[in-house]
């Protein structure tokens, strides 16, 4: 206490100071309009600073859960995109939509060997079944292999076992979207036949004939190619769209008519 007294004594003439300037400007403030009107707004001012800091740490924290909420409404978009034949309204029937998709996380990711596989945070607690097709806001990412109750894990289009139709954006020519092992950034499109004129930088797209993938759902771009004289077939090197190496949030596709789609394709082969 002796310590407060003395410090109160010690600096006795700022304090008192200090006393009269806010009486001086108090009174100043409440005799002159201007200095009134100054006041005023420099207080909202910085009061207006204040709650804006407090705003952003606010959202700063809340990322989270606002990202969140941004693949659930990308989902919701990419549903009606890929159903882009029905007419989009504010509220949609889903029961007549023939894609379904669901949102999830990567949680492990390959991209080095021969053959990759991801893994997914959603299984079939969460409508995750085999064969869904798997993308990301770039592009196609790849195949969903085996489902458990929570998760899932995924064939990488940078696996040499897989196969996706593939086409040449704005035509009609298509061939097969495969993985030679050198670059992960590069896939390759085959069977494209010589009399298709093809440009660098022409975009590829998923085709029409498959059940996994919605057509036109982007690839990569044409990076080189080259003709295989043997076959009269060109090779084609194929930018991807995706960061094979940096991937958080995915969506999954599920065509809802595949299941009948092919046990029509398959009664009509054994025929």
């Amino acid at each position: 206490m002796q310590r407060i007294i003395n410090f109160i004594l010690r600096y006795r003439n700022a304090f008192l100071y200090s006393f009269l300037m806010i009486i001086a400007l108090s009174m100043t403030i409440r005799s002159h309009s201007y200095h009134q009107s100054r006041f005023f707004n420099s207080s909202k001012w910085l009061t207006g600073n204040i709650y804006g800091i407090a705003a952003n740490i606010s959202s700063y924290f809340g990322l989270r859960q606002e990202n969140q909420r941004l693949v659930q409404e990308n989902e919701r978009l990419r549903r009606l995109l890929f159903n882009s034949k029905q007419e989009i309204t504010q509220q949609v029937d889903t029961t007549a939509l023939n894609y379904e998709v669901i949102s999830a996380n990567l949680i492990k990711n390959s991209f080095s060997s021969p053959r990759n596989y991801l893994t997914i945070n959603k299984g079939k607690n969460q409508g995750v079944t085999q064969d869904m097709g798997v993308i990301t806001t770039e592009g196609i990412l790849g195949i969903v292999e085996n489902v458990s109750s929570n998760f899932a894990t995924v064939q990488s289009i940078l696996n040499t076992k897989s196969s996706v139709n593939a086409k040449i954006k704005n035509s009609e020519y298509f061939g097969s979207l495969v993985w030679n092992e050198e670059d992960y950034s590069v896939a390759q499109l085959i069977d494209i036949p010589r009399l298709v004129p093809l440009v660098v930088g022409d975009t590829i797209v998923t085709g029409a004939m498959s059940s996994i993938f919605p057509e036109g759902i982007p690839i990569g771009v044409i990076k080189k190619y080259d003709l295989n004289t043997s076959r009269s077939f060109y090779n084609i090197d194929v930018q991807l769209f995706n960061d094979m190496a940096n991937i958080k949030n995915v969506y999954l596709i599920k065509h809802k008519n595949k299941e009948e789609i092919e046990e029509l394709e398959a009664m009509t082969e054994n025929e």
